[in-house]
């Protein structure tokens, strides 16, 4: 993975630019150790690794501003860290660049019930936002796999979904407003405690930015009343695209699910291994939640079941009670980390059409016997955010780069059927080089000239998004 060349100027006056940093935050919050810089050398796309010149972590939104002019003045870039589980390398660092995470700015700053909003600091954990609010049966709807551990900065940065985003949306459909400094140090209120503001929509071109625009320090979230009841369903299959037609007919008749929920036989094999859900035997599972009132729920879960039956299941299995439930979500919520016990892997994350999901998990399993890499699908089947695991080892010469081959055909295909690059993780540097898949030179040039208004010295994450070679000129001057 190409990076930039970093700046030898940068990287001479190191102490010079520590001790400005130092002037403004507390001892403990400015990290340039060669050895501790290592703990921020990668984020969870962890096959590329760079430490950085330095880390500082501040505690409030004025020391980001303080930390951001001493960077402008003296050319130096920054890079935004949240918790650091980006899986598109968005928090890379590069050899002569500030590290600046938010991890210490966790406080709830306001919570209005009346108005359905929570005011936070920008590192607080997703999880933890619902956390804040439950015990008065409220929640945050937008959960990420890793919400245990993603921050709110993060979550904006990557626009990130999570399971239950069929029916809430995802983060853009759940901010209200954000405190964002700009790489100047300057400090802009951005939306704010209501659902809509005047003037250009500044709030949406911030959320998914990835960090090139400026560090969010605070966020209004929008918090919604806790339903009175859920119930799961777990339907498995004997093929990957009969699962997938069953998606596309349960979107077509109409039912909105709270979550609908993949899993593939590798994936369903690993999982029952690593957490003993009690799956079934089965080549593809589905797991669908609907919500509301009891007589709502039977509604739904009856049309549901009657689709699936059309497919002819292996299993119909409805949760009877909360442990029940809780049986048919472990293996899922458990996924991603049962796959790490025995491969290393690659999380992708196109999205297409619901429509295309036969036809793309058929062509997902033809490309990977090609290539000789085997493919495990976890994934948001509701709204078509797909994420094929490709499994591969680093330790085998060769085989990270047939990986990344394997995964930019699959991410070429999603666009194709209709869809895009990216449905939570982001860009980053890990689908960088394929934008000129999915946008044409001008869409570009249109992208890079809102960075320009907002960064005009490309100092914020320079190296991420687009192409390198496109954005060569403007990262040089």
């Amino acid at each position: 993975m190409e990076m930039p060349a970093p700046n030898s100027m940068v990287l001479s006056a190191k102490p010079q630019i520590v001790a400005r940093l130092r002037t403004v935050l507390p001892p403990d919050a400015v990290i340039e150790d060669a050895a501790e810089t290592r703990a921020y050398e990668c984020d969870a796309l962890t096959a590329y690794r760079c430490p950085p010149l330095a880390v500082v972590l501040p505690r409030t939104t004025a020391e980001v501003s303080d930390v951001l002019r001493i960077c402008h003045e003296a050319g130096v870039p920054v890079v935004p860290r949240g918790s650091g589980t980006s899986l598109a390398g968005g928090a890379l660092p590069t050899a002569d660049c500030v590290i600046l995470g938010v991890a210490r700015m966790n406080a709830v700053l306001e919570t209005d019930y009346d108005n359905r909003f929570i005011r936070v600091q920008s590192g607080r954990t997703n999880l933890s936002v619902t956390g804040a609010v439950e015990q008065d049966g409220f929640f945050y709807a937008p959960d990420p796999s890793s919400q245990l551990a993603c921050a709110i900065a993060g979550n904006i940065a990557m626009n990130s979904g999570g399971a239950h985003c069929l029916k809430y949306g995802v983060t853009t459909n759940n901010l209200l407003g954000v405190t964002l400094v700009q790489m100047d140090g300057t400090v802009l209120e951005i939306g704010g405690a209501h659902m809509d503001s005047g003037g250009l929509d500044l709030l949406g071109v911030i959320c998914g930015s990835e960090g090139q625009l400026g560090v969010v320090t605070e966020a209004t979230l929008r918090i919604l009343p806790k339903p009175e009841g859920a119930r799961p369903v777990l339907v498995g299959f004997d093929s990957n695209e009969v699962a997938g037609e069953c998606v596309s007919d349960i979107i077509k008749a109409g039912v909105l699910p709270v979550a609908i929920e993949f899993m593939d036989r590798p994936c369903i094999e690993a999982t029952e291994a690593f957490a003993k859900a009690g799956y079934p035997d089965c080549e593809a599972l589905l797991i669908i939640e609907v919500e509301g009132s009891p007589a709502e729920i039977d509604e739904q879960l009856a049309l549901i079941k009657a689709i699936a039956l059309r497919h002819n299941p292996v299993e119909f299995r409805e949760a009877a009670d909360e442990d029940q439930a809780k049986r048919i979500w472990l293996g899922r919520k458990s996924a991603f980390g049962a796959m790490g016990q025995i491969n290393d892997y690659m999380c992708l994350d196109g999205t297409i059409p619901v429509s295309s999901l036969p036809y793309v998990l058929r062509r997902i399993g033809e490309m990977s016997k090609a290539i000789g890499l085997d493919v495990a699908n976890v994934f948001h089947a509701g709204d078509g955010n797909m994420h094929p695991l490709i499994l591969f080892d680093a330790n085998k010469p060769g085989d990270l780069e047939r990986c990344e081959a394997l995964g930019a055909d699959i991410l070429r295909l999603c666009v194709e059927v209709g869809g895009c690059l990216t449905g939570e993780h982001g860009v980053g540097i890990e689908k960088r080089d394929l934008m000129g898949v999915q946008f044409a030179p001008d869409d570009l040039e249109a992208q890079l000239w809102v960075k320009d208004v907002f960064d005009p010295r490309w100092l914020l994450n320079p190296a991420k998004v687009f192409p390198l070679a496109v954005t060569a000129s403007r990262r040089a001057a």
